[in-house]
């Protein structure tokens, strides 16, 4: 791992504050694992990024280097300044205990992403009903233009592929290592990042 990096353990999560201007830089150092990205207004956390609105502004779904991610208040929070991946889901929710139960069968279901980033977030004042859609880093979710329709497939991520955000405000950031077997191509792995 570089010595500016740090790291996420798999299935788990962190949070912190990035100051308007710095970069976020997130790396999947061994390939095909998706990282699950948040971003709030540190000066008010009812304002989040918003897949509807960043959809709207930048007319389709796959975003990539330019893009800006928006928030619910159609403001600018995150621009993508560096993307060797090319392919990311803004798309689909947290994965949950309700994800693994539902989707899975799980009976005793890991608590996923959405718990995790419930409790980093937490002492920034964010509640589990404020959590929205992620924009979910190397996820790869190919959509039928005819029928809507979707799939989960791995990651196009290779070991040391990285995508890169400028914050466009002070920001509360929440970030995972997905807990999603389907998501991760059936393996679960650490997910590095580093302020610049």
């Amino acid at each position: 791992m570089p010595t500016d990096a740090r790291e996420i353990l798999p299935r788990s999560g962190t949070a912190f504050t990035l100051d308007k201007g710095q970069t976020l830089t997130v790396i999947d150092p061994r390939g095909e694992q998706v990282a699950d990205l948040l971003a709030f207004a540190r000066d008010d956390v009812r304002e989040v990024i918003s897949s509807g609105r960043t959809f709207d502004y930048a007319n389709r779904i796959y975003l990539t280097t330019g893009d800006v991610l928006y928030s619910n208040r159609s403001r600018p929070l995150l621009t993508i300044v560096e993307d060797s991946v090319g392919r990311h889901d803004f798309l689909l929710t947290p994965c949950s205990k309700d994800t693994f139960r539902i989707i899975y069968g799980d009976a005793d279901p890991h608590r996923g992403c959405f718990g995790n980033l419930a409790a980093v977030l937490a002492p920034h004042g964010v509640t589990e009903d404020m959590i929205p859609i992620a924009f979910n880093c190397f996820m790869n979710v190919p959509v039928d233009g005819a029928t809507g329709t979707f799939t989960v497939e791995p990651p196009l991520s290779k070991a040391g592929d990285l995508i890169a955000f400028r914050a466009e405000d002070d920001l509360v950031i929440g970030l995972t290592a997905c807990s999603a077997l389907q998501s991760n191509n059936g393996s679960f792995k650490p997910i590095h990042w580093r302020i610049d």
